[in-house]
């Protein structure tokens, strides 16, 4: 990630302990393919807060929840954030392994987070909405 990381907006944000264990195990397996987004996770990971699964209020974004988020470039989108094997673009499945899907994770409606895209560019987002998944089995 760029030098200019520690001048970027971090809100604080949680997680779920599952979320967290299986996050932090996704990102050290990935790190061999990109080592950049991989400690970009990690380092997101290991500063929220844990909390135990039942305890996480609804409005905060985990995994498999449908984000309803906008950007400074002017983007108004809905997505849901999935692990990489199901992520698809067309179905706005966006993977947690991606620049704007490991800056989603663990933010709440109404924060916004200073994230870098693939090009370089920094930009901001934030978070308008967050519906939990029906059933988080599922993911």
């Amino acid at each position: 990630m760029p030098s200019n990381q520690k001048k970027l907006r971090k809100p604080a944000i949680v997680l779920t302990k599952t979320d967290h264990k299986r996050l932090l195990l996704l990102a050290e397996r990935f790190a061999e393919q990109n080592a950049d987004l991989a400690d970009f996770l990690i380092s997101e990971i290991e500063r929220a807060r844990i909390v135990e699964d039942e305890r996480i209020i609804t409005d905060v974004v985990r995994m498999g929840s449908s984000v309803h988020f906008t950007t400074d470039l002017g983007e108004d989108r809905q997505v849901t954030l999935v692990y990489p094997g199901k992520a698809d673009i067309a179905e706005g499945k966006i993977s947690v392994l991606t620049p704007i899907g490991a800056a989603l994770i663990g933010l709440k409606a109404g924060h916004s987070i200073d994230w870098t895209t693939r090009d370089g560019r920094v930009c901001c987002l934030t978070v308008e909405s967050v519906n939990q998944p029906q059933d988080p089995a599922e993911l």
